[in-house]
C-alpha cells in the first residue's frame, strides 16, 4: 500500500524488464509507487477533488488483509463525512499490473465520489509477480466487491447500484468481475473498462495496434510482454483470466469501453467492444483520436482525460440512477 505523501519523491528510472530479478521488482515498484503517491506526482497525476474524503481501509478478506482506497462525498459546508446511507457502489482497480496503485488514480475517483455522487473503492490488489500471478488480482477485485456489498449498510451503499470500473490490467479485472457477477450476483448496473488489457493468452500481441504502438509513445511491448510472463504460470489455464475467451459475454452490465488510440492495447478494447455487442451485452465504444495509454490517470499532461472523465462521470450517473 502507498500513503499519499507531500514529501518530495524522484522517479526510478524503468528497469529491463527481460532480465530483472524478484528482488529488483519489488524494489522498483516500490520507488515508483512512492512517486505515484507523492505531492511531486501530482503536477502529472492531478489533485484529488476537495468534495471527497479519502481514507485507507483495510478488509479482512479469506486469507488476508487488503488495503482499499476510500473516496466518499463529504458534505457540504462542514467537510464532514456524507451521512447517506443509500450512495450508489463504485468498486475501482488500478492499472499497472506489475506496478501501482489506486492512489495514482484520487483525480478520477475523488470526482466521481464528489460528483455522482457515490462511494467508490479502490481495490489496493496484489500486484503480478513470480510468486502472485493475475488470479489473485483477480480474486482481490471480486473479493472487494462482494465483500462491500454483502456489508452495504455498514458501508453506507445501495446494494442494488453498484457498478465496477478499471483501468488497463484494472479494466481487465473489472471485467473478469462483471463475468462473476453476472454468475454469482450481485447484479451490476455498469462496468467502465479504460485501456482495456482483456487477453493474456498466447494471442494477446497479436493485433495490429500493438506493431504501431510497440515502442511509442511509450515503451509498451516490453512491458506487455513481462506483464504476460508474469500474469500466468505455465500449465494454467490462461483463458479463465482473459474475458476476450470468456465462454458467455452475454448478459453482462452495460459497458463503456474508453480507447486512447495511440495505444498499443487499443485493438483489445475494440475487439472486446465487438464481443460484448454480438453477445448482445449492452455496450458504448469511445475512442479518444491521439490519446495515449494510461491518459485517465495523466491529467496533467493529456489534454482528454478532463473529456473522458467527464464521459464516465454521465455514464455512471445515469446506470446508477434510482
Amino acid at each position: 500500500m502507498s500513503e499519499t505523501t507531500t514529501t518530495p519523491a524522484t522517479r526510478p528510472p524503468e528497469p529491463d524488464l527481460s532480465a530483472i530479478t524478484a528482488e529488483e521488482l519489488r524494489a522498483y515498484r516500490d520507488a515508483e509507487n512512492r512517486w505515484r503517491a507523492s505531492g511531486t506526482a501530482r503536477a502529472v497525476l492531478g489533485e484529488p477533488d476537495p468534495g471527497a474524503a479519502i481514507t485507507w481501509q483495510h478488509l479482512a478478506l479469506p486469507g488476508r488483509d487488503l488495503p482499499v482506497r476510500v473516496y466518499r462525498p463529504v458534505a457540504a459546508g462542514d467537510g464532514a463525512d456524507d451521512a447517506r446511507t443509500d450512495l450508489p457502489l463504485v468498486v475501482h482497480v488500478h492499472g499497472g499490473g506489475f506496478v501501482g496503485t489506486a492512489a495514482q488514480c484520487d483525480w478520477t475517483n475523488s470526482h466521481l465520489a464528489a460528483h455522482l455522487p457515490a462511494l467508490v473503492v479502490s481495490v489496493e490488489h496484489r500486484l503480478l509477480a513470480p510468486d502472485s500471478p493475475l488470479a489473485n488480482a483477480a480474486d482481490d477485485g471480486w473479493d472487494v466487491l462482494r465483500h462491500v456489498v454483502r456489508h452495504a449498510a455498514q458501508w453506507g451503499v445501495d446494494p442494488a447500484r453498484a457498478a465496477v470500473f478499471g483501468e488497463s490490467c484494472g479494466a481487465l479485472i473489472s471485467a473478469l468481475t462483471a463475468i462473476r457477477a453476472r454468475r454469482a450476483g450481485p447484479e451490476l448496473r455498469a462496468q467502465v473498462l479504460v485501456n482495456p488489457v482483456v487477453d493474456v493468452t498466447g494471442t494477446m500481441l497479436d493485433h495490429p495496434s500493438i506493431a504501431e504502438f510497440a515502442y511509442s509513445p511509450t515503451r509498451a511491448l516490453p512491458q506487455l510482454r513481462f506483464v504476460q510472463r508474469l500474469a500466468v504460470p505455465p500449465g494454467a489455464d490462461a483463458a479463465a483470466v482473459s474475458p476476450r475467451y470468456a465462454d458467455d459475454l452475454s448478459g453482462l452490465a452495460p459497458a463503456l469501453v474508453v480507447v486512447p488510440t495511440r495505444d498499443a492495447v487499443a485493438d483489445h478494447g475494440r475487439r472486446y467492444a465487438e464481443q460484448l455487442r454480438e453477445a448482445g451485452t449492452p455496450v458504448r465504444l469511445s475512442e479518444y483520436p491521439g490519446a495515449k495509454h494510461a491518459f485517465l490517470t495523466l491529467p496533467g499532461v493529456e489534454p482528454q482525460a478532463e473529456a473522458a472523465r467527464a464521459e464516465i462521470l454521465a455514464f455512471l450517473r445515469a446506470a446508477l440512477a434510482t
